[in-house]
């Protein structure tokens, strides 16, 4: 992973830990921002991939691009993929906005200086799929290369599409990745729209998952990327296995407007109780929630519900919350929810202080929890989308 964190999940893995928000301020020079707007965000541009990527290939690369070949070469070495394999390998990708500095610099020339302007090195890096095509040519994968942009369940959807590569046989492993990069630009369109956690009266900003006073998330950036493998396979040739994928699931509101999220949670619920019980799985034997709560009003009410819906009666067990720490998009909720199926300790959830009423869910307060062997990982996206996966901390006894 790639997160402001720096490079790899340890360092992740202790930020998560100790609740540690590393956010750092957005520059305001270019007059985007308006007066008491966000200030801050959680975002990887301080750190230095050079042991990953040297300066002269990364030159050429968007922001997201660097990102995203920098982690995948990380997940590869750790997973110790051997060349004839990697080079039969998929890529999945998820993002949510795309090369977003890139994609400026674009329209600048074009709507600045005419059409006739416009730099065909910088369209190339401005399509969406620019960084999982750069991990390809950077490491020599040939096998299907697919990036999927449905918001923040880009990640899950991805993870859903390498899971069915594999498991159908179409690669022999699969790279996910989940990428987004951040400029200043986006960060005030994001603010504009009411999106982001402001100042409170103290100056700082907060996101603050399922509270009943969240007023936004921070925004984030970076990339995580992980290796799919057959069991069988990953067992042979001796790999270490981190957890399990049971089951993925995909949905889809069509009540939800194209940029918010729906009101009545009935649909959803109802969609992933279904992929719950095709994957042979009752909701009480769920040990660990790795939720997208990242404390927006709408998006945070509607996976709070839905959540409620699907365990009925049942308690909900613990809830963890990443985005608190890791921010929105980018690839750290991906890593944190791998890091949470391997039963990695997470601090108490920043910012988390009064539960609201009507979502009754209260996110890990701190304190040792218990190794989970079934976790649940959701995110819901604004226009409807809505990702799910199933994953188990170690493959079951044969």
């Amino acid at each position: 992973a790639v997160t402001a964190a720096g490079c790899g999940i340890a360092r992740l893995a202790e930020v998560l830990g100790t609740s540690q928000v590393i956010a750092t301020e957005v520059d305001r020079s270019a007059g985007y921002h308006r007066a008491g707007s966000a200030r801050t965000a959680v975002t990887a541009r301080h750190v230095d991939t050079s042991e990953w990527l040297s300066p002269l290939a990364g030159r050429r690369m968007s922001v997201g691009s660097r990102y995203a070949v920098t982690a995948a070469r990380m997940a590869v070495e750790s997973a110790a993929v051997e060349l004839d394999i990697l080079s039969r390998a998929s890529i999945t990708t998820g993002t949510a906005y795309g090369a977003a500095e890139v994609t400026e610099k674009l329209l600048r020339q074009i709507l600045l200086d005419g059409p006739e302007a416009a730099s065909p090195a910088l369209f190339t890096e401005s399509v969406a799929n620019a960084p999982a095509a750069q991990v390809a040519i950077s490491m020599g994968v040939k096998g299907p290369n697919v990036t999927i942009t449905q918001r923040q369940a880009s990640p899950l959807l991805a993870l859903a599409e390498g899971f069915a590569m594999v498991t159908t046989g179409r690669a022999p492993v699969a790279l996910v990745g989940a990428v987004d990069e951040l400029n200043p630009l986006l960060h005030s369109v994001l603010d504009r729209f009411g999106a982001l956690a402001r100042p409170d009266q103290d100056g700082c900003e907060v996101a603050r998952p399922f509270d009943t006073h969240r007023r936004g998330f921070l925004a984030g950036d970076g990339a995580a990327f992980l290796v799919l493998e057959n069991k069988t396979a990953a067992r042979r040739r001796g790999a270490r296995i981190l957890c399990r994928v049971v089951s993925c699931g995909r949905g889809f509101d069509p009540d939800a407007p194209r940029a918010g999220w729906g009101r009545d949670p009935s649909v959803l619920s109802e969609t992933v109780s279904r992929h719950l019980h095709a994957a042979g799985i009752t909701a009480e034997q769920i040990d660990l929630i790795v939720a997208s709560g990242c404390g927006s009003p709408s998006a945070d009410r509607i996976e709070a519900l839905v959540l409620r819906s699907v365990f009925k009666d049942h308690p909900l067990p613990p809830l963890l919350a990443p985005k608190s720490v890791t921010g929105d998009h980018g690839g750290g909720f991906l890593a944190a929810s791998v890091l949470a199926a391997c039963g990695s300790p997470f601090g108490a959830t920043p910012g988390f202080d009064e539960p609201d009423p009507e979502l009754g869910v209260v996110p890990h307060r701190g304190g040792e929890l218990p190794s989970p062997r079934l976790t649940l990982i959701t995110s819901f996206a604004a226009g409807g989308a809505v990702g799910t996966r199933r994953d188990r901390s170690r493959p079951p006894a044969t």
